[in-house]
């Protein structure tokens, strides 16, 4: 028989996280779990949820490519012109998640975003596939489009445009970077008594404080 969706559950057993464990600051953190995460061959491993929103507080969330980490916070790349972006451009408060099942572990992360500089976006762009250089020129993102062949023919103008030429970013196309206030690191623990760890910047330190499950 079917289980009904109530009865769904997982007991995590794996790990714990206490608060002498930690590092001092949460990128080294995020650096130690991300190690063991790709050491893990986690499948896409840099997926993570991206929510955003609205003027009103509408929220909405998708997932996106981390691609990137530095001192000042956590980058990926989309379209300028996308819903993510307008949400983004209206309203600069922003959250990422990132869930790794195989460790029984999660990442939260609150913050604000801004766009990377141009230079940046010029220099991920370039590692990126042809083929996905040209789709990122071909696709409208978020808008309504008659059917596919909208996006064939868009590519296939494209390819013209761009033949024995480089394929260079469009304008409309390019980098974010999240800049934390809140990371949180989850860990599941058995009866859901979870160890949650989490870090607030306040007046530019970072203060670690533990969250009741």
């Amino acid at each position: 028989m079917m289980k009904t969706i109530s009865d769904i559950r997982k007991e995590y057993r794996l790990n714990s996280l206490s608060e002498s464990y930690v590092a001092g600051d949460p990128f080294t953190q995020f650096a130690a779990w991300w190690d063991e995460a790709v050491a893990g061959e986690i499948e896409e491993v840099n997926a993570m949820t991206l929510a955003t929103a609205d003027e009103t507080g509408k929220p909405s969330a998708r997932i996106v490519l981390l691609k990137g980490i530095n001192a000042e916070g956590f980058e990926f790349f989309t379209n300028y012109e996308s819903h993510k972006a307008k949400e983004m451009a209206i309203n600069e408060h922003v959250a990422l998640v990132f869930f790794w099942k195989e460790l029984e572990r999660q990442v939260r992360i609150e913050g604000s975003v801004s766009k990377t500089t141009a230079a940046v976006s010029d220099e991920y762009f370039l590692t990126r596939s042809v083929q996905s250089r040209i789709g990122a020129w071909s696709s409208p993102q978020s808008n309504i489009i008659a059917s596919r062949d909208v996006l064939v023919e868009n590519v296939s103008a494209i390819q013209e445009k761009f033949q024995d030429k480089e394929v260079t970013r469009p304008p409309f196309w390019g980098g974010y970077l999240v800049n934390p206030t809140m990371i949180e690191f989850w860990q599941g623990r058995a009866s859901r008594l979870h160890d949650r760890i989490a870090y607030f910047r306040e007046d530019n330190k970072w203060k670690i404080k533990r969250l009741a499950p």
